[in-house]
Formats: structure tokens, sequence, C-alpha cells
């Protein structure tokens, strides 16, 4: 159905940031309009994600600074899982990282698991894997969780009304996923040439239908995009805010750093005054749905990624042991700046260390 809207003028009392982000969680109209059977994966992390935002930083600054990874074995054997984010670890835009496929081969001849997880939500898994095979690496779908795929395991973690449509803020990742669980959706890149034509009286149409609005980094970005969603989620009674992630920068290519899905994320929590529900890292989503998929303990789990703010606090928020990777985003004088309340277990230079170190330790 569709209506014309207007955007009333809200004001709400002032919540922290956690009561807001777990108020968004199950909708009270949903709650009330039907009665979802709710995974332990969801269950977990909702108990667990009010307790991790609060005392995060708190954590993370009476935790020891992080140590140089001197003995990789003493690492890999410590530890049954090994889960690596993608840009910055793995690859660096669409150039392989040196080492690396040498140290996964290593790794799986050790007989340790392997997951990829990746913010990146422009690709689903079956297009990951592609990505993966051009740069020579053997993995297979089971093995990547990207925050394309996070978002219908959510939506499906809460019973989402298959007769609710998803308007996407993002691009064909997002779509594919959402297809392939049988959510219906609107928006996307196709909205990406739309464009408002602003004279008086003016009123845009929204569908009325929209359950949740997702939002990930979006090429395709526009006043249209913002306005709709605004829309949806202020007008749609129960209407979920749901972000892929909150980076601040990606890596689109290997030159440069480039703005991220949180700078998209950003234009829809000014213009709603809501704060999103995020699926992808930091968030331990992810975590508890791996961690129950694969019956994997998280104290056998180690997280490598080159961010602080979303690898290493995603590790430490799932209660896993965490490296640090210079290869990406993170720099030493990061990582060691007195206004870093975030320090991993290890730090190295890259995760072809592992053999470096290994051979230097024999």
């Amino acid at each position: 159905m569709i209506r014309s809207s207007t955007i009333a003028v809200t004001t709400s009392v002032a919540v922290s940031h956690t009561q807001r982000l777990c108020s968004h969680s199950l909708p009270i109209n949903y709650r009330s309009s039907f009665s979802p059977r709710i995974p332990s994966a969801f269950l977990k992390w909702k108990r667990n994600i009010a307790s991790s935002n609060n005392n995060r930083f708190r954590m993370a600054a009476t935790k020891a600074l992080a140590q140089p990874l001197q003995n990789a074995d003493e690492l890999i054997d410590s530890v049954e899982t090994f889960i690596f984010d993608c840009d910055g670890v793995i690859w660096k835009g669409d150039s392989l990282i040196e080492g690396v496929p040498e140290t996964l081969d290593m790794l799986r001849a050790k007989g340790k698991r392997l997951v990829f997880v990746t913010n990146n939500s422009t690709k689903s898994r079956k297009q990951y894997g592609k990505k993966f095979e051009t740069l020579g690496l053997n993995v297979n779908e089971e093995e990547i969780f990207a925050s394309s795929f996070a978002v219908p395991a959510y939506l499906k973690s809460i019973d989402f009304p298959k007769d609710k449509k998803v308007y996407v803020i993002g691009e064909e990742g997002i779509l594919k996923e959402l297809e392939l669980a049988g959510y219906k959706y609107v928006g996307g890149p196709e909205d990406g040439g739309k464009k408002i034509e602003l004279k008086p009286g003016f009123l845009m149409e929204h569908d009325e239908d929209v359950g949740a609005v997702v939002v990930g980094f979006d090429r395709y970005f526009n006043y249209y995009k913002i306005q709709y969603g605004t829309l949806c989620i202020r007008e749609n009674p129960g209407c979920l805010f749901i972000a892929t992630n909150r980076d601040a920068v990606t890596h689109l290519t290997d030159a440069q750093e480039w703005a991220g899905g949180g700078s998209m994320v950003g234009a829809l929590v000014g213009s709603t005054q809501r704060e999103p529900l995020v699926v992808g890292k930091p968030s331990t989503f992810m975590m508890d749905y791996l961690a129950d998929k694969f019956g994997i303990s998280k104290s056998q789990i180690c997280m490598v990624g080159d961010r602080l703010d979303t690898d290493i606090l995603f590790g430490q928020n799932g209660g896993c042991k965490t490296l640090l990777v210079l290869s990406g985003v993170t720099t030493t004088a990061m990582l060691q700046s007195p206004n870093n309340t975030i320090q991993p277990d290890f730090y190295t230079n890259k995760i072809s260390d592992f053999l470096s170190l290994k051979a230097a330790a024999v």
C-alpha cells in the first residue's frame, strides 16, 4: 500500500545508546503481532550486547598492552579456529596480500578451521567465493560470513514477517542474500538514479509495508534514498533500522582509504534521530551465530583483523583471543597511542608472519 507522507517532528526522552539499541532489536508491535521462536544465537547476542557496549571501553582500558607476536606456534596450538577479516588482512582492494595462500595452507594442514568474516556488504557469500577463487584461494561458501548475509540471518532470528518488505540502502550483496532467504525488498542500486524534484506542496510517497530499513555501503547513495529510508523509519510503525556496519573507511582500492558504510548510516541517524541495530562487527551477533553453527567454543577462537574498533573489539566482545595485523587500517602509532583503549592480545605485521615466526622459533 502506498501513501503520501510528511516527516513528523518528534521528540524523545534521552536514553542511553545501549537502551536504544536493545529497544530496536524486537519492536513492540512485532512482539505483539507474532510470537517469534528466537534461536539461541540471538538470545545470547541480546543478553550480551548491553554489557559489551557499556563495559567495552572500561575493560579495554584495564587490559594489558598488546604484545608483539613472537611465538606463532604457541598461538596456533592454543586455538581450534581462526576467524579472519578480509579487507586489509587477506587482500587490499583487488590485490592479495603477500604470503596469504601459504599461511592459509599451513593452518589447514594443522587441522585448523578457517572462517572469513567481512563487514563489506556489497557482495553475497557466493560472490565473495568467486573473489577468493579469482585471487587463487580455495575457500568455500560455508566458510564466508559477510554482513550482507548477517541481515537475513538476523531477520530470521526474530521471525521477521514474510509479508513485510525490506527497504535496502546498499548494493547487490544484500539483495541477493535477502532473495535467497525469501524476503521481499525494494530499493537497492536501482534507486541510485532517482531524483527528487522539489516544488511547493510536494509530498514524497513511501511503502507502508516496509518493516525494516537496511543500510550498508552504497556507492549509489543519494538524497532520494535518505528521504525514503527516513520516511519508512519514522512513519511505519515498528520499522526496524538495521546497519550492516558503521565502518568509517574501507578499501575500495589498494591506493588509499575510502569513506565507509558508516558515512551512509550516519546520514540516516541524523535524519531519524535513531540509532541502528548493527549486525556486523563489532556486534557479537555473527560471533554467536558462528559459534552455534559450527559448535565452536569461543575460547578456542582467534580473531585476526586490521581494525581495532571493529575486528579486535568483535573478538573481545565474543570472548576470543585477538591478533591485530598492521597490513590494513591500523598503524603501530595508532595501536600505541595513549588515546587508544582497545588492546589486542598480540599484534604483527601481516598473517604470513605465522610462517616466518614459526621458522624462527624452530
